[in-house]
């Protein structure tokens, strides 16, 4: 198992992984940027899109978990040997999963004002809120779909596949964005947020279908729905509900920062939006190498390869770690540019800027928490995860949060909150992985 582990293997998984991670949040950071430079209204467009961008990365966060459990179930019967046991579960899981998003969908668009509202949007805000996610919404069940079948490739010990559609997908979105945010002189007409959301729901679909291609004809997977039931739904389902509860938790401790931001006023919830998609972005850039260790921890413990395991625990940290410090150094170094990036409003650049080397410096605590989080996954430690969210939501972000709010902290207080919600994470998943797993060595 020595290869398996190899430095080699791990970024075989894991620099694909990264790719594909990123695409989700590189179509959100598209949108920003983009949206934030239109020339009329470029604020109230950019908070428009953050909010609603922390709204349906909710959703799809709560409902996409399906996407761990399918890769942590298949990882593990690959492991063991006994991939056949589980081969009518992914068109099983894809089903129930896109079946319960059209019904979410369904059950959101008749009630978007009353939405947004709870977010404190109002007056312009609200109403580039409301025509923002009309349209994007329709992409929520098509990435929900292609996150399914990622998890699925995961599962296979297959990253390259899933990169290469985000890829396509992100490149589609900034093409698109450009051509019908700003329009074509004599070709087309200028759009504005509408023209970002129908971007983001085109590059979503192109995605979509790419990867329902892919699956057909690189794999054995088979999309027709069989019963009787396979065993391991049963198993599934309980591990995307204790994921499920975890997600809440996780969008519980956005939905308080999101709406206090936008409380405190327009700068301020456009400067959250810059520092959150770039938090984003680093996120899943770092979990690139959660999705290594998540796809070969649990294929090490199919195999009952527990020194294995714990090396590999050791090794995916470190790199995770230091990934996220070249990403640190590299935002302190284009500090002034990268705000500039986002928006040309001084005000909004001003509060980003006095609030941007938190996110920075929060980077490597981000580092362990997400890669960790990713091996946990693997390993089918679900219910664990779902409590560490659950105490570093209700027993960190949210008090900090509060006490930071009666020192009149703003924006400075919701990342100091972030920055002892990860640091709950980490050194949680960190005990608990070396108190389970060290022992089973000897």
């Amino acid at each position: 198992m020595s290869k398996v582990i190899g430095f080699k293997n791990i970024n075989r998984l894991a620099i694909p992984a990264i790719v594909a991670g990123i695409a989700e949040p590189l179509l959100s950071i598209t949108d920003t940027a983009i949206v934030g430079n239109i020339p009329e209204y470029g604020t109230e467009s950019l908070a428009a899109v953050g909010i609603v961008g922390s709204f349906l990365s909710a959703l799809i966060w709560i409902l996409g978990q399906t996407r761990s459990a399918i890769s942590a179930i298949i990882s593990q019967y690959l492991g063991a040997g006994k991939i056949e046991e589980v081969k009518t579960l992914p068109a099983q899981a894809i089903f129930f999963n896109v079946a319960l998003s059209v019904f979410v969908l369904i059950s959101t668009v008749f009630f978007v004002e009353e939405i947004f509202k709870l977010y404190n949007a109002s007056g312009l805000i609200l109403e580039y809120c409301v025509v923002y996610y009309d349209i994007r919404v329709w992409g929520f069940p098509l990435t929900l779909f292609t996150f399914a079948v990622f998890g699925i490739f995961r599962g296979l010990q297959n990253t390259f596949w899933p990169m290469i559609v985000a890829v396509i997908g992100a490149v589609a979105n900034i093409v698109l964005d450009f051509f019908l945010v700003y329009g074509i002189e004599g070709f087309i007409t200028p759009m504005g947020i509408r023209g970002a959301a129908w971007a983001s729901l085109i590059s979503q679909l192109l995605m979509a279908v790419i990867v329902f291609i892919l699956l057909l004809t690189k794999t054995n997977v088979s999309l027709k729905l069989r019963f009787p039931l396979n065993k391991e739904l049963g198993r599934l389902v309980t591990m995307s509900l204790n994921l499920f509860v975890r997600s809440i938790a996780l969008n519980t401790a956005l939905y308080f920062a999101t709406s206090n931001a936008t409380e405190y006023g327009d700068e301020y919830i456009a400067a959250y939006t810059i520092a959150m998609n770039i938090w984003m972005f680093t996120a899943f850039f770092i979990d690139g190498y959660g999705g290594a260790g998540n796809i070969l921890g649990g294929k090490l413990l199919g195999a009952k390869d527990y020194t294995s395991l714990w090396k590999l625990g050791k090794r995916v940290s470190s790199y995770g770690i230091g990934v996220s410090l070249i990403l640190a150094i590299f935002g302190f170094i284009f500090y002034d540019t990268i705000g500039k990036v986002f928006t040309s409003e001084t005000i909004v650049l001003e509060t980003f800027y006095s609030v941007f080397f938190i996110v920075l410096i929060v980077q490597p605590i981000n580092g362990l928490a997400f890669v960790f989080d990713g091996i946990f996954k693997g390993l089918g430690e679900m219910k664990y995860l779902r409590n560490v969210l659950l105490g570093a939501t209700f027993l960190g972000f949210i008090p900090t949060l509060y006490l930071c709010n009666f020192f009149d902290l703003k924006l400075y207080g919701i990342w100091i909150a972030f920055t002892v919600w990860a640091l709950f994470r980490g050194v949680a998943l960190l005990i608990k992985f070396r108190n389970k797993f060290l022992p089973l060595i000897s």
